[in-house]
């Protein structure tokens, strides 16, 4: 037999209903944590799902070159763009260049920094077509580092590189005669005293 009177009753409801709410709020900022976290660590998971797997023509990075050289050429176009704001003219020595499968091939590009002071850039980059990303290896690269020039400075930055003939065992790389390098330059902001205590380029990995 029910001994609580109404009133009890209605306190009872709102009791249950309070803790209820409070148990949903407790859950949504718990969602909206994980969901944080998730946001924060997206790019950088992005970028090893990338360097990893090749995706969206990104190269991979070796220590060496460790393959047998198979007996067929492929070419190599090399592509340079530079990013608006960076006052830099930055391109390939020679715009493309013949290897053989799993031969360690050295290319150098060339950067001028036209303005009147110590300027820092990054330099991103891709292959095409993408599904080379997984069998193009850098052993050397001036895109691992950023790069300072000084005022109105000239340097050859070299990336060397080679072709892992497992791309032969890729249906959708096996039949591929070409390959294209491409790099961007984009400036990097940082202080005057800074950028001129490492105006000394950082070429290689």
């Amino acid at each position: 037999m029910d001994t609580q009177t109404p009133g009890e009753r209605d306190e009872d409801k709102a009791l249950r209903s309070s803790r209820n709410n409070r148990r949903a709020v407790f859950v949504c900022l718990g969602a909206l944590a994980v969901m944080g976290s998730i946001t924060a660590a997206s790019p950088t998971l992005y970028t090893m799902f990338c360097k990893a797997t090749g995706y969206n023509g990104t190269t991979q990075r070796v220590l060496a070159n460790t393959n047998k050289v198979v007996d067929r050429t492929i070419t190599v176009r090399f592509d340079s763009n530079v990013a608006q704001g960076l006052p830099w003219t930055f391109e390939p020595e020679i715009t493309k260049m013949d290897v053989k499968i799993g031969e360690t091939g050295l290319a150098f590009f060339r950067a001028t920094n036209n303005s009147d002071k110590p300027v820092t850039g990054q330099a991103s980059y891709n292959v095409t077509p993408e599904a080379f990303g997984l069998y193009f290896n850098k052993i050397q690269c001036f895109c691992f580092n950023e790069q300072t020039l000084k005022p109105h400075q000239t340097v050859e930055m070299p990336v060397t590189f080679f072709i892992d003939p497992k791309m032969l065992d890729d249906r959708d790389t096996a039949s591929q005669s070409e390959v294209t390098l491409s790099y961007v330059f984009y400036p990097v902001d940082r202080p005057a005293a800074t950028a001129d205590a490492s105006n000394a380029p950082k070429n290689g990995g």
